[in-house]
Parts: structure tokens; sequence; C-alpha cells
């Protein structure tokens, strides 16, 4: 099986829990780091899905990395590779697809409930509703061809689906010691910003363990319905003759 293409481009914002995931079901990966200077893969076909991961960046920023970027996400689209958005991943397979990628009314930073759309109630195990974390100030608009998945109070667009692709303007991939390490190098951005979405150190990380054990029962279900879209090599049967 050809590895899943890992697009990484912070430090501390790895693959998390999907890593574990991935691993668990026997799904090599391949990991790139376009924003510190690798080459992403340039073509889709070479994977069996591509994963992209959140990012300091906005999907609009004048970057030969983020064009490269977009230019590999157009291209699995072409060719029915699976794409796996997270945050600014969900912003570039929206933009690839021809969607706006706006500043969002409302920086959303920390957890909050979110409503699942009826379509997507079996990807979310069956959830109408569920609590995910995030860490985002722009949004998208719904690509032509999609269909939400998630919608909240002050995002109206926190995910869709199109085929074989999920978006998720979250992070259904953080672990503990991601979000503690998320706050602890943000701890400036978190006495500064303020907003009806944004919490503080202590709200994010109340209850932690409790919180990241459920984002991830439903993550699990996530990643398993869009691993099941990855490409697999044919069953060939050899044709006996008697």
């Amino acid at each position: 099986m050809r590895p899943v293409a890992i697009l990484q481009h912070e430090a501390n914002q790895g693959p998390g829990y999907l890593s574990e995931f991935l691993q668990e079901q026997g799904i090599p990966t391949e990991t790139f780091r376009p924003a510190l200077g690798e080459a992403p893969p340039r073509r889709a076909e070479d994977f069996s899905g591509v994963v992209v991961l959140g990012s300091n960046h906005s999907v609009n920023d004048d970057l030969d990395w983020i064009a490269a970027e977009e230019t590999l996400v157009k291209d699995a689209v072409a060719h029915d590779v699976p794409v796996l958005g997270h945050c600014f991943g969900a912003q570039l397979l929206a933009k690839s697809c021809g969607a706006r990628v706006t500043r969002n009314a409302w920086p959303n930073i920390g957890w909050s409930k979110l409503w699942v759309t009826p379509d997507a109630r079996a990807l979310f195990c069956g959830r109408s509703q569920t609590t995910v974390f995030n860490w985002h100030y722009d949004t998208f608009e719904i690509p032509k061809g999609a269909r939400r998945s998630l919608f909240g109070t002050h995002c109206i667009n926190k995910g869709f689906t199109m085929g074989k692709h999920v978006a998720l303007q979250c992070h259904l991939e953080v672990t503990e010691e991601s979000v503690r390490a998320w706050c602890h190098e943000s701890k400036h951005e978190l006495e500064h910003v303020h907003g009806p979405a944004v919490q503080s150190e202590a709200e994010i990380l109340r209850d932690l363990e409790q919180r990241t054990d459920d984002l991830h029962r439903m993550a699990r279900s996530v990643y398993h319905q869009w691993s099941l879209g990855l490409r697999r090599p044919s069953v060939v049967r050899a044709k006996l003759y008697w």
C-alpha cells in the first residue's frame, strides 16, 4: 500500500492521534514539512491519501510552499486521492475547490460545541452534537458539490465532506500534550485575544484528559471512515488454464 502523505507546518502541530490511528491500522505514512523548506510531493497519485495539518499561516498568504500545497491538493481532488484537512488543511481544501477563505467574525480558540448535520452523523459516531478543539481566525465557504458536516454558533462552516474528502475546521488530532504545548507557547496570544469563542488557558486545560478522550472516540470514527477511501493496491487474480 502506498503511504499517506502528511503535510506538517509547525513543529508542535503534528498528526497526534491521527498518527496513532494510522499506525494501529497498519497504514504507512510519509511526513513532509514544506513550511520548513522541504519540497511537498508533486503527484498525489504516488500516495494512498493526503493529510494537511494546521498552520500559523493563512492559506491566503503569498508563499511558495502554500501555492505548491494547493497544487498538490488540486491534483488529489482531480485524481480522487482522499484528502483529510485539519484547520488550515480544511481551508486549503476549500480554496483548492474554488471556495473563498476569509476572516471569521470571531477568533475560535478553545473547546466548543458543534452541531452535526444529519447527512454527516454516521461520520461522527452518530452524534448530533459534539465538542471539538479549535484554534483559528479564518473560515471558508462550502465548495460547490460539497456538503456541510459541522456548524457552530461562532463559525457557521466548521466542516464539509466532498466524496472521499473530509475538511475539519477544528483539531481532532490534538493530544493532552499538544494542547498544553500550544497554551504554553501562546500565552501572550491567549492574554490579548478576546471574543465570545476565545477561552482562557485555565478553561482550555480544564478536564483535559476527559475532553481529549472523548475527542479521540469521535476522531477514530472520522479517521476510520476516511481511511476506507484510501487507495489500496488492486488484487490481481491469476487466470488458471486447465
